[in-house]
């Protein structure tokens, strides 16, 4: 099988719709046979990253690309980027604005959480954006039995 990709759009402060990648992946991943388990650690990755977008960037774009033995998930935002990586790695540190934390975002667990569930995890950031790749690894484990 060959990979395939799909690509969103994430647009700033649409707290509404926020998950929509997450759900439609989800979704995807089952249709394509995939654990439970292993549908559900991808879906809290990219739920998380596809938050992180909503509430702390200007909008964005996210390829989802599912191969036989990956699935890849690239994030890429346009500013105001992330002052400092170490910072935001820690659990519970957060710029959330205060309109994110009113709807229940920004508690500083994201990139934590993104870390913790995915195989891989590269993130670059400067003033003009944030890109960051999450790649999780299929297995014959990862398959319904």
């Amino acid at each position: 099988m060959e990979s395939t990709i799909t690509t969103y759009n994430i647009e700033r402060n649409d707290i509404g719709n926020a998950g929509t990648v997450a759900s439609l992946t989800k979704r995807a991943l089952k249709r394509q046979g995939l654990s439970r388990e292993f549908v559900k650690t991808v879906t809290i990755g990219v739920y998380e990253a596809e938050i992180n977008v909503v509430i702390h960037s200007y909008g964005g774009e996210v390829t989802v690309e599912k191969a036989d033995d990956y699935i890849e998930i690239i994030f890429k935002d346009v500013g105001p980027g992330i002052e400092s990586i170490e910072n935001a790695m820690t659990e519970g540190w957060s710029t959330a604005s205060k309109y994110a934390i009113e709807n229940g975002f920004g508690a500083g667990m994201g990139l934590p959480n993104i870390k913790a569930v995915s195989d891989e995890m590269d993130l670059h950031s400067s003033k003009e954006g944030t890109t960051l790749r999450i790649r999780f690894y299929i297995t014959e484990d990862c398959y319904e039995r």
